[in-house]
C-alpha cells in the first residue's frame, strides 16, 4: 500500500516540474518585456537629456550673438543721439559702420533710419537714397511706442540683399525726446540654420530657434517663407523655463520628444525636436536579437528541466550554508568593540551588537524595533535620511556617514558608520548592516586644528590665510548683489621702537590690546578683523560706503588714544596707528579685483604714514567728518 501510494507520488513529480517550468517561463518573459520596457525609457530618457543640453547651448549661443547685435545698436544709438543736429554727425556715422563692416562676424549688418524710414547710414554697400523701411513692423512698432528696449522681429527679405535675416531693432530719439528713427541690426537666417545642421539629431530632427509667441526665427532647414514666422506648435509654455514636450505634428506617422529652453536675457526659446522611431531604431534592432536569444534559452531551460528535483536540494544546502554564516556574522558582531546593526526595510532595528551598552547606553534588547535614525541629532538626520534612500534606490551599494548620536544619559557623541545593503540571493534588497565606532575623540582634535588653521595664535583675531578667505568670499557677494566692499588697513606707528624699548612681551601684550580695540569697534557679525602680519592689522566691511568706513577708521584712531598705552618713542607719548582705508564696488568697477582693493588700502595707508601718522587716509573719495583730524584722500 505504501509502494502504491509512493508510485502515485512520483508520477506526478513531472506534472508538478512542467507547472514550475511554466511558471518559471513565464517570470522570465514577464522579466523580459519589464526589462526591454525599461530599457526602450531609458533610450527615451537619453534623448531627452540629449536635446535639453542642445537647446541649453544653443540658446547660449543665440543671447551671446544677441548680445553682441545689442552692443553694437546701443552704440549707434548713442552716437545718434549725442550728435543729433551737429554738421557731418551721419557723415561720421557712415564711415564708422563701414569701418565696422570687416568685423562684424555673425551680424549681417547695421543700419540706422530717420523717422520717415529712409536710410542714414548702413554697413552694406548701396545707394541708402533707394531704401525706405517706413513699411517694416519693426519701425511701425518704434514710431508707435515709447518703449526703448531691443525689439527682436519676426524674419523678413533683406531689400538690400534679398536673404532672409532676423531683425534686432532699438528706438532713438531727438534731443526734445521725439521719435528720431530706428536703429536696426541683421542675422542671417542662413547663417543659423547652417550652425544647427551641424549637430545630429537625426534625419528627420529639428532645432528651431523661436520667438516666446511659437514663430520660427530659425531652423535647422533652408529658409522658406513656409516655415519662417509662423508657429510650430500652438502652445509653449513660458513657466517653466524650460521643460520636455511630446507630440505628433500633422501628416507625421511618430510621436516626436523634444525639449524647449526659453532664454532668460531675451524674448526667444530654442526647441531642439528628434522623432521617436529615430530614437527608438537601435533599441528595436537590439530587442529583436535580445528576444530570440531568451526564447533559445528558455527552449534550453524547459530541456533541463530533468535537473529541476536536483536544484531544489541544492537550494536547501546553500539555505543551510547562508544560515551558518548568518551565525558566524552574529558571533562577530557580538565580539566586535563596534557597534553592529542590522535595520530592516521600514528602517526599524533589527539586530543590534551589545557593544552599543558601552558606546551609548542602551541595552540592545531596547532598541530593538526603534527607528534607526531616532536617536541622531535632528540636524544630522536628513543626511542619514538621504544615505538610506540612495542606498534604497540602489545609487550606491556602500556609504559612510559622521554624525551626532543621543546617549542614554542625554550627552552626544560624534560616531562614523559605514552603512551598506544587503540583498537576497536575486539581488532584491532586504536591509542594511551598519558598522558604527565613536570618533567624538578625532572630531574634537579635528575642530582645533581647524581653529588653529584660520585664528591668529596672540591676538586670537583672523589670521591672513582666513583673511583672504574672506575676501574672495565678499567679494563675490559684493559683485552679485551690486553692493560696497570696505576695507581699513592698521598699522602700529613705531612699533620696531615700542618692541626695542619695552620687550618682545610687552609687545605682544600690545598687539592684543590693539587687537581687543578693534574687535570692540568692528560691532556687525559681518565685519572680519584680521591681523594681516606684524603689527598690521585688516578691517573687512562689507556693505559699507566711504563715509562709514571713514567714520569707523576715525573710532578707531580715537580708542586707541583713549587706550593710553605708553609709547616714549612715539610724538603724542602714546600708542597710536596710521589707517588706510580704500571702498570698492566690485559690481560696477569690472577690471578690479580684491587684490586693487588692498593695493589702494595700502597706498592710503603709506600716505598716512608719510602725512605724520596718527590719521586716517580715505582712497579715492573724499569723505568730511565732524572731526577735529579729517582723513585725507589720496588717488584709488
Amino acid at each position: 500500500m505504501d509502494v502504491g501510494a509512493t508510485r502515485v507520488d512520483l508520477s506526478r513529480l513531472p506534472l508538478w516540474a512542467a507547472g514550475v517550468l511554466a511558471l518559471l517561463c513565464g517570470a522570465i518573459l514577464a522579466f523580459s518585456g519589464w526589462g526591454e520596457w525599461t530599457t526602450r525609457n531609458a533610450e527615451v530618457r537619453n534623448a531627452e537629456i540629449d536635446l535639453a543640453n542642445l537647446a541649453r547651448s544653443l540658446t547660449q549661443h543665440v543671447e551671446d550673438t544677441f548680445e553682441l547685435a545689442d552692443s553694437l545698436l546701443r552704440g549707434v544709438v548713442a552716437a545718434l543721439e549725442t550728435d543729433d543736429g551737429k554738421s557731418g554727425a551721419i557723415a561720421r556715422l557712415q564711415t564708422i559702420l563701414k569701418a565696422r563692416k570687416a568685423t562684424l562676424g555673425r551680424i549681417r549688418g547695421v543700419f540706422a533710419y530717420d523717422g520717415n524710414g529712409d536710410w542714414l547710414a548702413t554697413t552694406e554697400d548701396v545707394t541708402l537714397s533707394n531704401y525706405n523701411n517706413a513699411d517694416r513692423d519693426y519701425f511701425a512698432h518704434h514710431r508707435t511706442s515709447a518703449d526703448r528696449s531691443l525689439l527682436i522681429g519676426h524674419p523678413v527679405q533683406s531689400k538690400s540683399g534679398g536673404q532672409w535675416v532676423i531683425t534686432l531693432s532699438r528706438r532713438w530719439n531727438h534731443s526734445d525726446g521725439s521719435f528720431g528713427g530706428v536703429v536696426l541690426a541683421t542675422v542671417d537666417v542662413a547663417y543659423f540654420a547652417g550652425f544647427y545642421r551641424q549637430f545630429d539629431v537625426g534625419q528627420q530632427g529639428t532645432i528651431s530657434l523661436m520667438s516666446r509667441d511659437g514663430s520660427v526665427l530659425a531652423d535647422n532647414s533652408e529658409p522658406d517663407s513656409r516655415t519662417l514666422g509662423h508657429p510650430v506648435l500652438e502652445v509653449i509654455p513660458y513657466h517653466p523655463a524650460s521643460g520636455t514636450l511630446h507630440f505628433r505634428r500633422p501628416g507625421e506617422m511618430s510621436d516626436r520628444i523634444g525639449f524647449y529652453q526659453h532664454a532668460q536675457r531675451y524674448p526667444f526659446l530654442i526647441l531642439a525636436t528628434r522623432t521617436e522611431a529615430d530614437v527608438l531604431a537601435e533599441w528595436k534592432r537590439d530587442a529583436f536579437v535580445r528576444f530570440t536569444v531568451q526564447v533559445s534559452l528558455l527552449a534550453l531551460v524547459v530541456a533541463i528541466g530533468m535537473f529541476l528535483v536536483k536544484q531544489l536540494l541544492r537550494r536547501q544546502q546553500l539555505s543551510a550554508a547562508l544560515a551558518a554564516k548568518e551565525e558566524n556574522f552574529r558571533l562577530l558582531a557580538e565580539g566586535s568593540s563596534d557597534i553592529v546593526t542590522r535595520i530592516d526595510l521600514d528602517e526599524c532595528i533589527g539586530y543590534v551588537s551589545p557593544s552599543t551598552t558601552r558606546v551609548l547606553g542602551w541595552h540592545p534588547s531596547q532598541l530593538l524595533g526603534k527607528r534607526a535614525i531616532s536617536g541622531v541629532n535632528p540636524l544630522d538626520r536628513p543626511q542619514l535620511q538621504e544615505i538610506l534612500d540612495q542606498l534604497r534606490k540602489g545609487a550606491a551599494d556602500e556609504a559612510r556617514a559622521t554624525y551626532r548620536m543621543r546617549r542614554r544619559d542625554k550627552s552626544e557623541i560624534w560616531v562614523e558608520a559605514t552603512i551598506r545593503a544587503t540583498r537576497q540571493p536575486n539581488g532584491e534588497l532586504d536591509g542594511f548592516v551598519a558598522v558604527t565606532r565613536d570618533v567624538t575623540q578625532q572630531k574634537t582634535l579635528q575642530g582645533r586644528l581647524e581653529t588653529l588653521a584660520i585664528e591668529d595664535g596672540l591676538t586670537g583675531l583672523a589670521n591672513r590665510r582666513r583673511f583672504d578667505e574672506r575676501l574672495m568670499e565678499e567679494w563675490g557677494r559684493a559683485y552679485r548683489e551690486k553692493t560696497s566692499l570696505a576695507l581699513l588697513m592698521i598699522d602700529i606707528d613705531h612699533f620696531k621702537a615700542f618692541n626695542d624699548t619695552y620687550g618682545h612681551p610687552a609687545g605682544d601684550e600690545c598687539l592684543h590690546t590693539v587687537a581687543s580695540v578693534l574687535a570692540d569697534e568692528a560691532q556687525r557679525s559681518s565685519d572680519l578683523v584680521a591681523r594681516y602680519g606684524g603689527e598690521e592689522f585688516a578691517l573687512l566691511l562689507p556693505n559699507t560706503d566711504a563715509a562709514g568706513c571713514a567714520r569707523l577708521g576715525e573710532r578707531i584712531r580715537r580708542a586707541l588714544h583713549e587706550a593710553g598705552i605708553v609709547h616714549a618713542h612715539n610724538p603724542p607719548g602714546i600708542v597710536t596707528a596710521s589707517i588706510g582705508g580704500a571702498v570698492c564696488r566690485p559690481g560696477f568697477e569690472r577690471s578690479a579685483g580684491p587684490a586693487s582693493l588692498i593695493e589702494s588700502a595700502d597706498r592710503a595707508l603709506y600716505a598716512a604714514k608719510d602725512g605724520g601718522r596718527d590719521r586716517l587716509v580715505m582712497a579715492g573719495e573724499v569723505v568730511d567728518l565732524p572731526s577735529s583730524k579729517a582723513p585725507a584722500t589720496v588717488p584709488a
